[in-house]
C-alpha cells in the first residue's frame, strides 16, 4: 500500500523525495511540522548592545550536536535580535550557504541553550513543533540524503549557493506516527554512535601513521652528524629561462607535486591576468613558491611548461639529488624554519620572493650519495606507510556510508521498528 495522500500532485511530490513509505506514514511539508528562518545576526560588538555568545557557522558545520562545551564567539546583538535568534533545546541549525550545492544544509542538534545564546549569520535555524513531530527524529531527517538531496535542488546562486527561509519550509519529510518517531530516533542515536566511534579510532590511527612517517623525516633532517653546511644560494642554481609561447602553466601544489595545472582539477595557488615574467619549467626542475613554499608547495617538476615570476625555478649546482633537496625544502617550511627566516613579513605566508632573502638560508646537506640512499628508503618506508593510511581511508569512507544509507533508510520506514515495513 502507498503513502495515503489524497492530491496526486502531493502523491508524487512524496515518492519522488521519500520513495514508498509504510502504510500508516505521511510525507509533510517541513513548513507543516517546523518553523524555520534564517539568521542576520554578524560577528560584530557594538557599543551598548546587550553581550551575546554567537553559535556561528564553524559550531554547526563541525559538529553533530550544539553543546555547552563549544568555544562560543562573543559579539553584541540588539534585543530584538536576542529574541528571535536564540537558539532553545531540540532546535536544529543548518548551514544556509556554501560554495557548492552539494556543502549546504549541514544540520547540528542543539542540545544546550542559554539566555545569550544565538544563531549567527549564514544559518538558519528549524524549530519543530513537538506536538507534530519529535524534535530528534527531525534532526535526523535534517541529515538524511532524502532531505539534503532537496537541498541540492532548492539552492541558489553563481558564486556562492544558499537557501532561502523560503526554500527551507519547501522540504518534504517523512512524518510516522509518534511512537515511529521516537523508535527510530532511539536506534539511530544508538547505531549512529557505535559507527562515530569506530571512524574516530581509524581517525586515530591515520593520525599515528602520519606522525610515524613525518618521524621519518624529523629523525634525519633535525640530525646534523656527518653533514655539511650550505646555503641555498651555494646549493642551487636560480634558473630564468623565458617562457615559450603555447606551453601549459606548471603549478606547485602543498602535497609536494608539481604538475601541469590541467593535470589537476583543483586549481593551483597564483593566479595571473598576464604572462609578464613567466619562466619556463622543465621536468626535473626543483620548483619553490615563494609565498606557500612554508605549506609545502615546493618539489620537482614532472612537466614541461611555464609558470608565474612568484616561483623560484632551480637546479642542483653539483651533484646533490633534486628530490632529496625538494623534500627538505618542503620539511623546513613545514616545520616552521623558514619562518623563523623572515619574522617580519606582514602576510600569514613567508615572503620569499627576493631571491637574496631566500638564497640566504642555510641547508645542512649528507654526501650526494648518501642523499639517494636516504631517498630510496624514505620512498620504501613512505608507501607502506601511505598504503596503511589509504587503506584505512577506506575503512572510514565505507563506515561513512553505511552511516548514511542507515540514517536514510531508517527515516524513510524501510527498517522496521513496529513490527511493520514498507508496502
Amino acid at each position: 500500500m502507498t503513502t495515503p495522500v489524497t492530491h496526486p500532485a502531493v502523491q508524487a511530490r512524496v515518492s519522488k523525495w521519500l520513495g514508498v513509505l509504510p502504510h500508516d506514514w505521511s510525507g509533510a511539508r517541513l513548513c507543516q511540522v517546523a518553523e524555520a528562518w534564517t539568521s542576520n545576526v554578524d560577528k560584530h560588538t557594538v557599543e551598548g548592545q546587550p553581550a551575546v555568545r554567537l553559535c556561528n557557522y564553524t559550531d554547526v558545520y563541525k559538529n553533530s550536536s550544539i553543546t555547552s562545551n563549544l568555544d562560543f564567539m562573543k559579539a553584541t546583538a540588539t534585543a530584538e535580535q536576542i529574541v528571535r535568534f536564540r537558539i532553545r533545546r531540540g532546535d536544529t541549525i543548518i548551514t544556509k550557504d556554501s560554495e557548492t550545492a552539494d556543502d549546504i544544509g549541514i544540520p547540528a542538534y542543539v542540545e544546550y541553550e542559554a539566555d545569550d545564546l544565538i544563531c549567527g549569520y549564514h544559518l538558519a535555524i528549524v524549530r519543530p513543533d513537538p506536538r507534530a513531530v519529535a524534535p530528534r527524529f527531525l534532526y535526523w531527517v535534517m541529515v538524511s540524503s532524502a532531505v539534503q538531496s532537496q537541498w541540492r535542488v532548492l539552492a541558489s546562486g553563481v558564486t556562492r549557493v544558499g537557501l532561502r527561509s523560503t526554500d527551507l519550509t519547501k522540504a518534504t519529510i517523512p512524518l510516522p506516527p509518534a511512537a515511529d518517531q521516537l523508535a527510530i530516533a532511539d536506534i539511530l542515536d544508538r547505531e549512529t554512535a557505535q559507527i562515530d566511534a569506530l571512524i574516530s579510532k581509524q581517525h586515530g590511527l591515520i593520525k599515528v601513521l602520519r606522525e610515524r612517517r613525518s618521524a621519518l623525516l624529523d629523525q634525519h633532517f633535525q640530525s646534523s652528524e656527518g653533514k655539511r653546511s650550505a646555503s641555498i644560494r651555494q646549493t642551487l642554481m636560480k634558473l630564468t629561462r623565458p617562457a615559450p609561447s603555447g606551453l601549459g602553466v606548471v603549478t606547485a601544489y602543498r602535497d609536494g607535486v608539481v604538475t601541469l595545472r590541467s593535470n589537476r582539477r583543483e586549481d593551483g595557488y597564483t593566479f595571473s591576468e598576464t604572462e609578464a615574467g613567466y619562466q619556463e619549467v622543465l621536468p626535473g626542475d626543483i620548483v619553490f613558491h615563494a609565498l606557500d613554499g612554508f605549506a609545502g608547495a615546493v618539489g620537482v617538476s614532472d612537466s614541461h611548461g611555464v609558470c608565474t615570476p612568484v616561483y623560484h625555478v632551480c637546479r642542483p649546482r653539483g651533484d646533490d639529488d633534486p628530490e632529496y633537496l625538494a623534500l627538505l625544502l618542503r620539511y623546513l617550511g613545514t616545520s616552521g624554519f623558514l619562518a623563523v627566516q623572515a619574522p617580519n613579513v606582514r602576510q600569514r605566508s613567508v615572503d620569499f620572493r627576493n631571491w637574496s632573502t631566500f638564497a640566504r638560508v642555510p641547508l645542512m646537506l649528507p654526501s650526494p650519495d648518501e642523499q639517494r640512499a636516504f631517498m630510496a628508503d624514505y620512498r620504501a618506508r613512505k608507501a607502506s606507510v601511505d598504503a596503511l593510511i589509504a587503506k584505512t581511508q577506506q575503512h572510514i569512507a565505507f563506515a561513512k556510508e553505511r552511516r548514511a544509507a542507515l540514517i536514510s533508510a531508517a527515516v524513510t520506514g524501510q527498517i522496521d521498528v513496529a513490527g511493520r515495513s514498507a508496502a
